[in-house]
């Protein structure tokens, strides 16, 4: 697979919440940056990822690939969804959310990401005014607690 059939390949089992297929894209020392306090690892981003799917089900990324250049792939996301279940964020230090039944549309946020064969080795996103965790949880009107 070129870089772009990688990265849809990715989104597309991200969406649909194939953690397994996610999984098998990732080079073993991939990162993700960008809305964390500090990068991520491979099973880590995966496991936020899960959690995000558990809490919204019905969780719209709304990616889109902007362009390639090389192995680095322009791509967008603009996440919505209802908070119908937990929202674990205990590896954050902020507990769990309850359910809200609350809907929230974050802003649109950019990002690149780097292929290394026909894997995945980083997904880094620029800081995105509305977008991220904390974004989310404002729309939603809870407070995370601190740990």
């Amino acid at each position: 697979m070129d870089p772009k059939e990688t990265t849809q390949s990715l989104m597309n089992a991200i969406q649909k919440g194939d953690f397994v297929k996610a999984k098998s894209l990732l080079t073993d020392d991939f990162m993700f940056s960008g809305p964390v306090p500090e990068p991520v690892n491979g099973p880590a981003w995966l496991d936020m990822s899960k959690n995000l799917k558990a809490a919204f089900p019905d969780l719209d990324y709304q990616f889109k690939i902007e362009g390639v250049n090389g192995n680095v792939v322009n791509i967008s996301a603009q996440l919505k969804g209802t908070h119908k279940g937990d929202l674990d964020l205990t590896a954050m230090g902020m507990g769990v959310i309850p359910a809200t039944n609350k809907s929230f549309t974050a802003s649109r946020e950019h990002g690149k990401v780097t292929a290394q064969g026909d894997k995945i080795k980083s997904l880094a996103n620029e800081p995105t005014e509305g977008a991220g965790v904390m974004a989310i949880l404002g729309q939603l009107g809870v407070q995370p607690q601190t740990t």
